[in-house]
């Protein structure tokens, strides 16, 4: 079989909907991994109905669902439970998100299904993770953002506190839904004496708390509670966004001393390297306001072209602010092949983000469209599973498909 990634001819079963684990295992299936989504029959993953739309087409859809191939199975019915049971015995990974509890309750749980395979991996999606006093309630992504800390630490000062305006937390935890999967996949197929799967699960709110490292520390140490801000507060100075002398908004950030230290050759402000009010990070944060004006007086003598040569040149990191409209014409992102076009069965052909990360001997690759509901049943369940023409349609009147 032809390489299409560093996951070729690994098998995953995607039982997930919505976003965070089905991008995950959207993840894999661009890195090669062979992906068979199964959906309720008539219905689908709720995905399909969530927009943007255009002429009644989900257009988030052809994105997430890309390199995917579905079939439809009622896996809560006597021989849809049968049939699923027989794909799980050729499967590397299974991916999940319902509530916990769930999969158990129909019979269908991880002891179970090791019993059909000993080296399936369950990866285990859920608002709350598995076990804790919140385990059993409903989670979605923006709510889950709200209960890891992330949205109390957003927004302005003198305003209610603002949720991501996207689907942020899932698309992360998606992230971490594909590294689980390939981590426990590793561990599987190199350890010497354990060639048995195993279960990996969390939570929504854990994918973006974990990345709060700071602010656990800080009131851990200091009893501060940090409150809103739009910007890097306490972490960098000078840091924000700004105005250049032709209107556009860009973005810059002094992380370390020696950015500063360029930024301030520069403004032609050597003066501020001698200066112990700005010479150090930790000084230029109690001078932040003094800071922040002579930054932004000086951008505004600069339009965004000249700004941006004049900074690149001296190795100081600064981006405009980019539109949708902005990056479908950038030149970088057309080198990179970040924006690529999939087919599409109704509206022709539909631009998707390319496949990240690049490898070297194993690139990725989009291979299929994202697919209809079902448009695998026969493929999978008849050449795969040896399912016959008319058990397929016995089983699509009783519903099972």
């Amino acid at each position: 079989m032809k390489n299409f990634g560093p996951l070729t001819d690994v098998s995953v079963l995607d039982i997930s909907t919505m976003i965070a684990a089905p991008f995950g295992a959207t993840l894999l299936a661009d890195l090669g991994a062979n992906v068979t989504k199964v959906e309720l029959p008539n219905k689908g993953d709720t995905l399909r109905t969530v927009g943007p739309w255009k002429n009644e087409e989900s257009l988030r859809w052809p994105g997430l669902a890309r390199n995917k191939k579905s079939i439809t199975l009622d896996i809560r019915s006597a021989e849809g439970k049968e049939i699923f049971k027989k794909l799980i015995s050729k499967t590397d990974i299974l991916i999940e998100n319902f509530r916990p509890g769930t999969l158990e309750k129909w019979g269908l749980g991880y002891e179970e299904l090791k019993i059909v395979n000993p080296q399936l991996i369950l990866v285990r999606i859920s608002g709350f993770g598995q076990t804790g006093p919140y385990s059993s309630r409903a989670g979605f992504g923006t709510p889950g953002t709200a209960f890891s800390g992330h949205t109390y630490i957003q927004g302005y000062p003198d305003r209610p506190p603002v949720s991501p305006s996207y689907s942020l937390l899932d698309y992360i935890t998606g992230v971490y839904t594909a590294f689980a999967a390939v981590s426990a996949l590793y561990h599987r197929d190199t350890a010497e004496e354990d060639t048995e799967g195993q279960v990996v699960e969390m939570g929504l709110y854990e994918s973006l708390f974990r990345m709060l490292e700071f602010l656990i520390a800080e009131y851990d140490q200091t009893g501060k509670v940090r409150g809103r801000s739009p910007g890097l507060a306490g972490h960098s100075s000078p840091a924000g966004t700004y105005e250049t002398k032709d209107g556009k908004y860009v973005v810059l950030v002094c992380s370390t001393d020696p950015t500063f230290d360029r930024l301030a050759e520069a403004m032609e402000r050597t003066d501020m390297l001698t200066d112990d009010r700005y010479s150090k990070n930790s000084e230029r944060l109690k001078n932040d306001d003094e800071v922040q004006e002579i930054v932004s007086n000086w951008i505004r003598e600069f339009t965004l072209k000249d700004l941006q040569e004049k900074l690149d040149s001296f190795g100081v990191p600064v981006s405009p602010i980019l539109s949708i409209a902005d990056i479908f014409e950038d030149a970088h992102y057309k080198a990179r092949e970040n924006i690529v076009e999939v087919e599409h069965p109704r509206l022709g052909k539909v631009k998707v983000p390319g496949i990240v990360p690049k490898f070297s001997k194993t690139p990725g690759a989009i291979r299929y469209r994202a697919p209809e509901l079902g448009e695998h049943n026969e493929e999978i369940l008849g050449g795969q599973l040896g399912l016959s023409t008319e058990e397929l349609a016995s089983l699509k009147e009783k519903g099972v498909i």
